[in-house]
């Protein structure tokens, strides 16, 4: 296994990347990309093991309910570049069970090897797309999806562009995959492969929320969790056969990306979870700090995303508890259960942060930095003033309001907010698969009996129950 000091030398490999309108010819020399490299060399250190042989345990896939409920559960706490590998990984093992060969003998090599080397990967599945309304063969740029331009004995050669790739110029690899079904005619769009981050050819364009220059203390969250966005281009872009996972068989295009979307979603309910929790902690803690706990308009908003807490929760569970096994005899979640709920938490997201505003007060956005505490002519006046509550001191309520800054009200608020609605999937996507899965007949069945239209199916109904006498 890797070391987060093995990792860090092994990204220095002349990769091509830009950020901010200058290309960066090593990552450890941008002071806001080494920043967020360290807290991929820390994730490395934290699963470490020296022993020969060992393995992350994250890659492994669940071989049960309560396996997958462990790594739903710890997923959250990990780092972006481990948690795009993890899930890239997963939906490579169930997709070679569906993929013809050679591409699923491919498939799981390459998984073998990424968990032996212990490798990042940086899933590129959104096409820069062009005219949305259009497919990939009406477009006045042939290249708006990527695309086979050339095959040559040895493998392929990719021109075009995938956006929205999260840690990309962090990663070793890139794991590509169409971004939808294709039709025939469409063959050269239906490609999936892996690629070297430092592959010549390959083009990254950086984007991050990271509070570049702030005071870390007013930045609790971000500094922990913001990660690069990459637009990535492939610029001709040569991929030996071993690395293609897919060649032109329109009929499997989907094939990877819906493998996918189950573990995408899980782990995206899961973060649902953890930060509806977060946000009725936040919304107590700054509640009892502003003296406030009494307040019945308070307490209804509380109660709320309680319930609205509890629900994700239940959902997850659910979501859990019906996973499916796979034919290789690991489990992945529910795929109903898991997109209802994710639906669920991306709708009324932004409603509990508006009652969490509500609560907290606008001093969120005009209340001093933290670093001003430290400051010998304000820090005692700002810890006096600040003070609502005797329970609570001026500096801790200073702290919550710049984590709830941080978190719902920053570059990187928004940020998020934008990715808990589109990452995994649209809202439109979660409902189409809900309807996909949803027993419709059941539903119909049910309103029939309800309106006196048919009988009452006897296979829901109870089987009878034998009342014994009761002696008096």
């Amino acid at each position: 296994m890797r070391t987060g000091a093995d990792y860090l030398a092994a990204i220095d490999d002349g990769r091509l990347t830009y950020f901010r309108g200058k290309r960066i010819h090593r990552i450890q020399d941008d002071p806001t990309l080494l920043a967020l490299a360290h807290n991929t060399a820390r994730e490395y250190d934290r699963f470490h093991s020296p022993e020969p042989g060992a393995i992350n345990p994250l890659l492994v896939a669940p071989r049960s309910p309560a396996e997958l409920r462990e790594r739903a559960t710890v997923v959250v706490t990990i780092e972006e570049t481990l948690l795009a590998t993890y899930l890239a990984l997963m939906s490579m093992k169930s997709a070679a069970a569906r993929l013809p060969e050679p591409f699923a003998e491919r498939a799981r090599a390459y998984v073998d090897d990424a968990v032996a080397r212990d490798i990042r990967i940086a899933q590129c599945i959104s096409d820069s797309k062009g005219n949305r309304s259009l497919p990939p063969l009406a477009q006045p740029d042939p290249d708006a999806y990527l695309r086979v331009v050339e095959r040559r004995p040895d493998g392929l050669v990719l021109r075009g562009a995938k956006i929205h790739i999260s840690g990309a110029s962090l990663c070793d690899d890139l794991l590509v995959m169409p971004t939808k079904a294709m039709k025939p005619g469409e063959e050269d769009y239906a490609v999936a492969c892996a690629v070297p981050v430092s592959a010549p050819g390959v083009v990254v364009v950086n984007a991050t929320t990271y509070p570049e220059g702030g005071d870390p203390e007013d930045h609790p969250v971000s500094t922990r969790s913001a990660l690069t966005e990459g637009f990535v281009i492939f610029d001709d872009v040569f991929v030996p056969h071993e690395m293609v996972f897919l060649d032109g068989q329109v009929e499997y295009a989907s094939t990877i990306v819906h493998s996918l979307g189950p573990w995408v979603r899980l782990n995206g309910v899961s973060r649902y979870v953890r930060q509806a929790d977060e946000l009725v902690g936040l919304a107590q803690l700054i509640t009892e700090a502003n003296g406030l706990e009494r307040a019945s308009h308070v307490r209804e908003k509380i109660d709320e995303m309680i319930i609205h807490a509890t629900l994700l929760r239940a959902g997850m569970e659910a979501a859990i508890a019906h996973a499916v096994e796979s034919p290789e005899g690991f489990y992945f979640p529910d795929e109903l259960f898991t997109n209802a709920t994710k639906y669920l938490g991306a709708a009324e997201l932004n409603r509990m942060v508006r009652h969490l505003h509500d609560i907290a007060g606008g001093a969120i956005v005009t209340a001093p930095s933290v670093a001003d505490l430290s400051n010998e002519d304000t820090g005692e006046l700002l810890r006096k003033y600040m003070q609502g509550s005797e329970k609570v001191s001026g500096e801790q309520r200073l702290r919550l309001f710049a984590a709830i800054r941080d978190l719902t009200a920053s570059g990187f608020g928004g940020w998020n907010s934008v990715m808990n609605l589109f990452s995994g999937g649209s809202l439109f996507a979660q409902r189409l698969v809900a309807r996909k899965h949803y027993d419709m007949g059941r539903a119909r069945q049910a309103a029939l009996e309800l309106a006196g239209l048919a009988p009452a199916d006897p296979s829901v109904m109870p089987a009878p129950v034998a009342v014994q006498p009761v002696d008096r």
